[in-house]
């Protein structure tokens, strides 16, 4: 077992959900079994370790969750990941009641509550209440887990962030990190932002993305492609509202046609969830089809099923995420980190091929780049 460094990283996080359950247990989770944890990436980075996170705040909407410790709102409805790690009594920071905006839709307010949000009563803090928590927390990063669609909400708390002077991680779908406006916004104020849209550790995306671009590597023509995921998480019923979806679909889009040498006409590649299934609870199921021509112009074509627990997949890169905003706050650095988004996100500010993005996220680290 490995001995945690001097140094934390103070974090907040934003969405009480299933992501940031897995990041509660990982977190954990990696200070219990140290070296021996499975399925660590990355085990150092700029001297951090996982288990040097620290979770001193979390933000939430639902009454099951508000009031509560991290580690218990961790395991409270709605959440349905797998528990991989049970003990969670260390993981004492408070659930404090954020805003609603439009983290909740109408649509999730009239589903059962098993499965959807139970807007809590408390009142809400506002802008100042939550600027003043984080800075009295002493909080040094801010990780964003809110629902797919909550644009208003995810602005509101970049603005948080800006006005705290915590460095933001954004890990759903709103364009933040990879928007000119909010990247200068976060340059002006000294801030560090990584994101936008985490890939999982071994997901859709990923995966996709390696097929296509091996393709392009063997010299086959790809003529249209599709991913379809299903699940049964409350991710998947809040994207059951198709008016939420619209980056979701271009951020998932995004990352597969900048992979391959030539981008494919919007009709010839279909990207997104597809279908909610309940019984799935946090387990994904994607389905990916690419067809292409071999020399010759023969036919070919490729079809894979990935099944991956959705939220430990997303949690595992988040670890990264907070590790790399954290070194970009230690060396001053402000504004997009592009050396670290490129390789953990979807829509990051600058998209690079994996293993490109791979080097430069260790070479950041290590220092060598900025």
């Amino acid at each position: 077992m490995s001995a945690s460094s001097a140094k934390t990283i103070r974090t907040a996080i934003v969405g009480a959900g299933n992501c940031a359950s897995s990041l509660v247990q990982g977190v954990a989770y990696c200070r219990a079994l140290g070296e021996e944890a499975v399925g660590v990436p990355f085990p150092v980075l700029g001297g951090y370790r996982p288990e040097d996170i620290d979770i001193v705040l979390a933000f939430e909407v639902d009454a099951r969750k508000v009031g509560r410790t991290v580690g218990e709102a961790a395991v409270a409805l709605p959440n349905c990941t797998e528990i991989f790690h049970k003990d969670l009594s260390g993981m004492t920071a408070p659930v404090l009641r954020g805003p609603d905006l439009d983290g909740v839709s109408a649509f999730m307010r009239n589903q059962a509550p098993d499965r959807s949000f139970v807007v809590s009563s408390a009142p809400a803090l506002d802008k100042a209440g939550i600027v003043a928590a984080l800075r009295e927390a002493k909080a040094d990063v801010m990780i964003n887990f809110l629902p797919v669609g909550s644009v208003e909400a995810t602005q509101f708390y970049a603005e948080c962030a800006l006005e705290a002077g915590c460095a933001f991680v954004n890990g759903i779908p709103v364009f933040i990190a990879s928007d000119p406006v909010w990247a200068a916004r976060f340059r002006d104020a000294g801030v560090p932002i990584v994101g936008d849209d985490f890939k999982a550790q071994f997901g859709a995306t990923i995966t996709h993305r390696a097929l296509a671009r091996l393709a392009d590597m063997r010299g086959v023509k790809v003529d249209r492609t599709y991913q379809l995921n299903v699940g049964g998480n409350t991710d998947f019923l809040n994207m059951m509202d198709m008016d939420r979806l619209a980056m979701k679909r271009e951020s998932k889009t995004e990352a597969v046609q900048t992979a391959m040498n030539a981008r494919l006409s919007d009709s010839e590649i279909r990207i997104g969830p597809s279908d909610y299934v309940p019984w799935l609870n946090d387990r994904k199921v994607a389905y990916v089809r690419l067809e292409g021509r071999l020399f010759g112009g023969v036919r070919t074509h490729v079809e894979m099923r990935l099944e991956v627990e959705d939220s430990p997949n997303a949690a595992a890169m988040a670890l990264i995420a907070i590790r790399c905003a954290k070194i970009a706050a230690d060396r001053g650095l402000a504004g997009p980190v592009e050396d670290a988004s490129a390789f953990l996100f979807k829509h990051p500010p600058l998209q690079i091929e994996d293993a490109e993005g791979y080097d430069r996220l260790l070479a950041f680290a290590d220092g060598e780049a900025a």
